[in-house]
């Protein structure tokens, strides 16, 4: 089994974004997480928030606890204030689940 998050985005700045991902991709694999998909959205068409999304990503872990610790690490969060906070203005929880 796996845990999965489906994540919707709304990012303001794409170079500030990019930081984000290269410098919290390492963590996010030291806790076996990787991303799955990963999408720039040019048109929602359907959204059960007002919020707008312009990328749409899963992340996979092996279970829900490596999750929560990759979340919690104080390196990963960091790294979140200084590039993910300034660089994305909503963040929406489409989905998480435990894949079979």
């Amino acid at each position: 089994m796996s845990y999965q998050i489906l994540v919707g985005l709304y990012v303001t700045d794409d170079r500030l974004y990019s930081k984000y991902r290269e410098a919290m991709t390492p963590i996010l694999e030291n806790y076996g997480g990787g991303f799955g998909y990963d999408l720039k959205v040019s048109q929602v068409l359907k959204s059960e928030t007002t919020e707008p999304i312009n990328r749409v990503f899963t992340i996979v872990f092996e279970d829900r606890a490596s999750k929560n610790d990759f979340f919690s690490d104080s390196a990963y969060l960091e790294i979140k204030s200084k590039y993910f906070e300034p660089s994305v203005s909503h963040t929406t929880l489409i989905a998480d689940y435990e894949l079979a």
